[in-house]
């Protein structure tokens, strides 16, 4: 790959998100590098695994560090950002401002296999409808924007 193709995927990575409210980090060079690793992990795994954990080149073992990463907006809401620092808040977008250090949420493998296992609640956006299956709703609602108020917990199948 060349600094274009990368220059590229970023522009077009940082367009596709901000019509969903998530903002690829304001400091280029550094989302640039971020964005090239994903790249080469996608050549080597397949995947787009983030770049700042250690993927193992099994899909299945590595689902939730494929960016987004299931701790995405979980790090945002409580750091301003992701752990790798390639999503921030609104806030620290616009304000330009100091990411925090983040601490490592990904459990290790032993815990992430009786994860597996673990019924997480339904959350649907009221705007949209959108679902997901997580411990908590997203901060922004990936298909609409709602903000996280706008989601509720939900049995599916009820009636």
């Amino acid at each position: 790959m060349n600094e274009s193709e990368v220059e590229k995927y970023e522009s077009e990575l940082r367009e596709k998100n901000q019509k969903h409210r998530y903002f690829l980090n304001y400091d280029k060079e550094f989302a640039l590098g971020l964005v090239e690793s994903l790249m080469t992990n996608s050549d080597r795994y397949g995947y787009e695994s983030c770049p700042c954990r250690l993927a193992t080149g099994k899909r299945q073992e590595d689902i939730d560090i494929i960016c987004p990463c299931y701790y995405r907006d979980s790090d945002i809401v409580d750091f301003g950002a992701c752990f790798c620092g390639l999503y921030v808040s609104k806030y620290i977008f616009n304000s330009k401002g100091q990411i925090k250090p983040i601490k490592e949420r990904r459990p290790n493998i032993e815990e992430r296999r009786a994860m597996s296992n673990k019924n997480f609640p339904v959350w649907r956006c009221n705007v949209c409808g959108y679902l997901c299956s997580r411990d908590d709703a997203p901060d922004v609602c990936p298909i609409c924007g709602a903000d996280h108020d706008r989601f509720a917990e939900t049995k599916l199948g009820a009636s």
